[in-house]
Parts: C-alpha cells; structure tokens; sequence
C-alpha cells in the first residue's frame, strides 16, 4: 500500500508592523472595492503569513453597538479551521493587551481616524 505524503504550508503569526500597512491596504481595498481607505480598515494588529507573504490580517474596529471588536481580511480564502484559529488567536491577543486602543473606544476612534489620513495621503 502506497502512503501519499501531504505537504501543509506552515502558516505564520506575527504582530502587524508599518511595513505590513502597505500590503494590508491593498488586501482591504481588495475585499471591500473601495478606492480608499475607510474606518472599517480599523487599525491592524495580528496578520498571517504563507511563505512570506501576507495572506490575511485581523484589524481593531468600532462595533455598530459602538464597542470595540476586530475583523478580519482576506487576500485569498483560508479554510475554516485556518479562519477559526486565527480568529482565536485575534481574540485571544486583544484580551491580553491593554494598550489604549484595545480598551478605550474613544482613543481608538481617533486612532483610526489618523490611521486613515495617513493611508490616504
């Protein structure tokens, strides 16, 4: 009997530097047909990585209830079990940071407000 050997791309997790934000544009403008740079962008914070490239990034947001959350983006389709882990992750990042912007709304608006004139400049 013949054992086929499948090869999984290790699939990489870092924390999101200003180098990514480029790439991290492009990914989000790409999954939201907008020509710029919007709030739902949120500000960056967790990322995946497939042989060095971004595939995908988890980004702080305001809720419509007004709280703060995080969503994630996509360059190209992770499976289910890739997306359900590296939503755990997210969350599981965000629980344990106290910066301002994981935990005061207020400072993460106005995060998010820079964040966007920069991009968009």
């Amino acid at each position: 009997m013949e054992t086929i050997s499948q090869y999984q791309e290790q699939l990489q997790y870092s924390e999101v530097y200003i180098s990514d934000m480029v790439a991290l544009k492009k990914i989000f403008i790409q999954n939201t047909g907008a020509k710029k740079i919007t709030a739902g962008f949120g500000i960056p914070f967790l990322l995946i990585k497939k042989k060095n490239e971004i595939i995908a990034f988890a980004s702080l947001i305001i809720n419509e209830n007004g709280a703060i959350g995080f969503t994630i983006y996509e360059k190209r389709n992770l499976t289910s079990s890739e997306k359900k882990n590296f939503a755990f992750r997210a969350e599981s990042y965000s629980k344990k940071n106290n910066a301002p912007n994981f935990r005061n709304p207020e400072q993460l608006k106005s995060s998010i407000h820079q964040l966007i004139n920069w991009l968009n400049d």
